[in-house]
């Protein structure tokens, strides 16, 4: 299994109570929790309605994070395109690529909440089309064409960019659940693709049906889709027991998924819970879950079964939720950075083979042991110590240290 990239998706999903600007620091910080951690990537998305998600744009808020943050690259997660002006959404990326010094992905979607096209008067059926429209115009305006282009809801006229992006290549990716639309848009642009995974092993959410739907469509407009540039979402609460990690999360989860998922969203088919404990099993614990409440093995675990199962992905995202509360939830990110991520890249395999070295041919070693006998016993005042020497508790000892105890009797 190849190394993988780790990375967080901040949509967020924040409780209703909390003072938001409070809110948006703690968001703030986590970016810089991850970066100091050595997360790869960090996507924030684009909402515009249900209290829950409450980030505006995360263009801004990237912007802030860049500030704070050093090597971990950006993405937007995603932009809504159909809400926006092709134009203005391609200036403001261009200015993050260089505020950020050149670490933006540029995620896109058609707007994941019906209530927020609502509002701004988008009819739902013309927004995955809307989305595949600007991304062809943005892409324009990056190779630096001057674009003219008359559209029933943009207009361009003789349009170029006046700054292009850092990156000489900045990274294209699209958001992608259920409908194809999202696979067929990163096969027809060469994209990369962000989706939520899925243990399903057949129908629309199994993750292999849908990266053929990219490969159809790059074959058919002549591009190329890399698995490599294939970030797949998985929901996740680690601690250092099971138990640990199910007390922390029940309450938050059950309040995430019977207020916001069933209660706001209206999901369908998604039924409220009748308590916490339930929430765990049914969320975490029957087939397909794509959910981890464990330790970190058992994230480990799900990550190389969801690997398996897709045929090969690049990125492993954890979307960032409140399940537990802010200092639990800190930990079990720090959980998977220090065990999960060494374990599933195979960063440890040095250290157990070179452990297991020395345990397979300890007689080697005899020597080292035989070289300090031989100073003792050349040291007069030595040799007559090791006579009443017993076995001593040292802080610690190296592993040539001598059996001083079999080394006297067999003086006698």
């Amino acid at each position: 299994m190849p190394r993988l990239k780790f990375g967080a998706f901040l949509a967020p999903h924040h409780p209703i109570g909390e003072h938001p600007m409070l809110q948006l620091r703690s968001d703030l910080k986590f970016a810089q929790q991850l970066d100091e951690l050595g997360f790869d990537e960090f996507w924030v998305g684009e909402h515009h309605s249900t209290g829950w998600e409450v980030i505006a744009s995360p263009e801004l808020f990237l912007a802030g994070a860049a500030e704070r943050t050093q090597r971990i690259r950006l993405g937007t997660g995603v932009i809504s395109l159909p809400y926006h002006h092709p134009f203005n959404v391609a200036q403001r990326m261009v200015q993050l690529d260089h505020m950020s010094g050149g670490r933006v992905i540029f995620g896109s979607g058609p707007g994941a909440l019906p209530s927020d096209a609502y509002m701004l008067g988008i009819d739902p059926m013309v927004q995955r089309d809307r989305q595949d429209e600007a991304i062809g115009v943005i892409k324009r305006l990056f190779s630096g064409e001057r674009v003219t282009h008359e559209s029933d809801w943009f207009t361009l006229r003789d349009a170029r960019l006046q700054l292009f992006p850092l990156q000489e290549d900045m990274p294209f990716a699209v958001a992608s659940q259920i409908s194809p639309s999202g696979m067929t848009l990163a096969g027809k642009y060469g994209a990369g693709v962000l989706s939520i995974g899925s243990l399903s092993t057949q129908g629309l959410l199994a993750l292999p049906t849908q990266w053929g739907f990219a490969e159809e469509s790059a074959a058919k407009h002549g591009q190329t889709v890399d698995r490599k540039n294939w970030r797949v979402v998985m929901n996740w609460h680690i601690a250092e027991t099971r138990q640990q990690a199910r007390e922390e999360a029940r309450e938050g989860l059950l309040r995430w998924h019977n207020e916001y998922n069933v209660g706001t969203l209206m999901r369908p088919g998604a039924v409220a819970y009748g308590s916490p404990d339930e929430a765990v099993d049914k969320t975490a614990f029957v087939e397909g879950a794509a959910s981890t409440i464990g330790t970190p093995d058992d994230l480990v675990k799900a990550i190389r079964d969801i690997y398996e199962l897709s045929g090969g992905f690049g990125t492993v995202i954890g979307f960032a939720h409140d399940w537990a509360n802010r200092e639990a939830t800190a930990r079990s990110w720090d959980l998977v950075a220090r065990y999960v991520i060494p374990e599933v890249n195979g960063l440890l395999e040095g250290y157990r083979t070179s452990r297991q070295y020395v345990v397979d041919h300890r007689e080697s070693f005899e020597r080292a042991g035989a070289a300090i006998m031989s100073k003792i016993m050349s040291h007069e005042g030595a040799a007559a110590a090791l006579q009443v020497t017993r076995r001593g508790r040292t802080a610690t000892t190296g592993g040539h240290t001598p059996d001083l105890e079999k080394a006297r009797s067999e003086q006698k």
